[in-house]
């Protein structure tokens, strides 16, 4: 998370000279991210190689983006951008339909994609070590899932899996980083709505209990 602070701040991954001395320029700056994960045994999973075990079918761009646009102008973490700004960011998405009861994330891999809830139901579950899985949350239109791994590389923690038949929006690493290099300031707006997002939902896991002194 360092590294994409500073690269908010800067526009340069900033300090990561080991990356540079092994050759990932900076134009790879999130995909570099999953090198050390693709050595383990499992890999790192794309969202093509996914796509295709999902039986996932590919949306016209149009549609799709339109319907990015329009969540996004309810979505508190993309307030204060203009239409352009947002038509910019939507642009580096690719639109999928996913039937019901697919793993689109699957815990403890790598993958190297997140993805929007365009339209559906999609449940979000932790495995227990004894196998079973236990609800945590059911995510609907405009919820964002993955971008932890996104940005950090590491293990996914829980499954999500469709309810219903679904479309979604999804982000790549790869697609991330083109985004970079093409338009630096539309990457700020969504890797900072991604941070965003992130710091809630961890001061909301940190926060004390009622009753509870500080």
């Amino acid at each position: 998370m360092k590294k994409v602070l500073g690269f908010l701040r800067t526009g340069r991954p900033g300090g990561d000279a080991e990356a540079e001395r092994e050759g990932f320029p900076e134009s790879q700056f999130f995909s570099t991210g999953f090198h050390e994960a693709s050595a383990s045994p499992g890999g790192v999973l794309g969202w093509d190689e996914r796509a295709r075990a999902l039986g996932a079918r590919r949306l016209p761009h149009e549609p799709g983006a339109r319907r990015l646009r329009e969540l996004w102008t309810q979505d508190r973490f993309m307030t204060g951008l203009s239409g352009a700004e947002l038509d910019k960011c939507a642009r580096h998405f690719a639109f999928w339909a996913v039937d019901a009861d697919r793993d689109i994330i699957e815990q403890n891999e790598h993958g190297s994609f997140m993805f929007i809830v365009l339209h559906g139901v999609v449940a979000v579950d932790r495995q227990q070590p004894w196998g079973e899985r236990v609800r945590l949350t059911e995510s609907r239109a405009g919820s964002v899932l993955g971008e932890m791994s996104l940005l950090d590389a590491g293990p996914r923690a829980s499954y999500c899996t469709t309810l219903r038949p679904s479309e979604i929006a999804v982000l790549e690493a790869r697609m991330l980083d083109d985004l970079i290099e093409r338009d630096p300031a539309s990457a700020v707006r969504i890797v900072g709505s991604l941070a965003r997002r992130l710091s809630l939902r961890l001061r909301k896991l940190g926060a004390p209990t009622v009753g509870t002194s500080a």
